[in-house]
């Protein structure tokens, strides 16, 4: 009975150090999924002001085991895997949105953002079309079934032509008043704060020595090859198993010091790798530049005078915005973003961007490498460096913010359309969210000038 009891510890210890050993392995994985958890949880609350923040969560499966709580007293939310297993907390703050971290950053007033330069915050709900509302009702999939259409997950549309609201229209549970996440459309906004600064402290988007500590190859990097992707720095995009994105979003307090203490790989300019780490290095050397806080930079170079109430861009714990993946607003506010781009950076008849940026910003990068297909600085563009388009379907002039989950804004200068594609679509394809036959029907429908 000794010798049976014996072996019974000894396969209960080896099954509970498997188990620990199992966990410690997948910990990376696990607590990128309590830190998204956490932060979602808060932000849709808070900033979105919704009640349903798990119908934002992906199709995972460690899902299930996730648990959690929104403390609406305290501004926070915190998620563990069973209650217990990597715990991680995102703290609200007015303006700024959710941070995970490990206490509540202190991050000052936010600058108030007032709606009045924006004419399309409270222009009235556009005339029906019965055209154009029959390409916006194919985007949301009228003509699916209702599982369908829920796969497909439109939940809001904005479309301008001329900067007027043309038409607009959000799924049940959304409205007009709802900011939604534009993840990586973020990239393209990021660009536009350059933008700001490079006409208003006269900068080069050729200076380089970005950071301090780069001593080595790294002090070649210029602001333009952060902005192209083609930086050289080692980077993994790939949500996995202690990959740099995912330890950079949910580990990380100091986003853009992790990045940019990656090693350089290839020759600065040579070689195009999507990198959400170039953007925040990008961030963190153009908020250093400011004359106000970090955190509040976006609200004071580019909310304020474009009159983008609803925006909220959320900090990491050291305080800085993570341009890469967390900037908030309504659809109607997405659409003013990209008519501020149609405009070449002029809003109110004054220049906020140099004159010749976005022709600028969207002419696709010439490398003697690419893993991307038609990027430019910081937004997607149809025409390739060779001529051929990304699109046919397209506009040769078409241009667009792309994010997460089926997040999308277009801009057609040929056409002078905007249109603002918003929602939850982790089940599909690019090719089946159905925004470039939006865009093409769009085209097909406008007027010569």
């Amino acid at each position: 009975m000794r010798v049976v009891g014996r072996v019974l510890v000894l396969v209960l210890v080896l099954a509970v150090g498997g188990a620990v050993a199992g966990y410690w392995y997948a910990r990376p994985l696990v607590h990128t999924g309590t830190g998204y958890a956490a932060h979602n949880a808060c932000a849709v609350t808070f900033i979105a002001g919704r009640d349903d923040p798990a119908a934002d969560l992906p199709p995972n499966p460690l899902v299930p085991y996730l648990t959690g709580y929104e403390n609406k007293a305290g501004r926070s939310a915190t998620a563990a895997t069973l209650w217990l297993l990597a715990k991680q907390k995102a703290y609200y703050a007015p303006g700024y949105g959710c941070t995970v971290a490990a206490e509540r950053p202190e991050l000052g007033r936010a600058t108030k953002v007032e709606s009045d330069p924006n004419p399309l915050s409270d222009a009235p709900a556009p005339e029906p079309d019965p055209d154009v509302d029959a390409a916006v009702a194919r985007a949301f999939g009228d003509d699916r079934t209702e599982g369908e259409r829920e796969t497909l997950g439109t939940r809001g549309i904005v479309v301008l032509r001329d900067g007027k609201l043309l038409a607009e229209r959000y799924a049940d549970g959304f409205d007009a008043q709802t900011p939604q996440l534009g993840w990586s459309m973020a990239k393209s906004v990021t660009n536009l704060m350059v933008g700001r600064y490079v006409l208003d402290r006269e900068l080069s988007i050729e200076e380089s020595g970005l950071r301090p500590e780069w001593t080595d190859e790294r002090k070649d990097i210029t602001v333009d090859q952060l902005m192209r992707m083609t930086s050289g720095l080692s980077w993994d995009e790939t949500y996995d198993l202690g990959t740099p994105i995912t330890q950079m979003l949910y580990a990380e307090p100091d986003m853009a010091a992790y990045a940019a203490s990656q090693p350089i790989v290839h020759q600065p300019g040579t070689y195009q790798q999507y990198s959400s780490g170039s953007t925040n290095i990008l961030c963190s050397w153009v908020t250093s530049l400011a004359d106000v806080p970090d955190t509040d930079f976006p609200r004071s170079a580019l909310f304020a005078p474009l009159g983008l109430s609803s925006a909220v861009w959320e900090p990491d714990a050291a305080g800085r915005p993570v341009c890469s993946s967390y900037l908030w607003a309504t659809p109607r506010d997405w659409a003013t973003i990209g008519q501020f781009a149609l405009q070449d950076g002029v809003w109110n008849k004054e220049r906020l961007l140099p004159e010749g940026w976005m022709t600028e910003s969207t002419t696709a990068t010439r490398v003697a490498e690419s893993e991307e297909e038609g990027y430019a600085a910081g937004w997607w563009v149809n025409r390739r460096t060779d001529g051929s388009l990304v699109n046919p379907a397209l506009p040769e002039d078409a241009y667009w913010a792309s994010g997460h989950d089926g997040q999308r804004l277009y801009v057609v200068p040929s056409a002078r359309l905007v249109v603002a594609r918003l929602g939850f679509s982790p089940r599909v394809e690019a090719s089946g969210l159905r925004t470039d036959e939006l865009v093409r029907d769009l085209v097909a429908l406008t007027p010569p000038e």
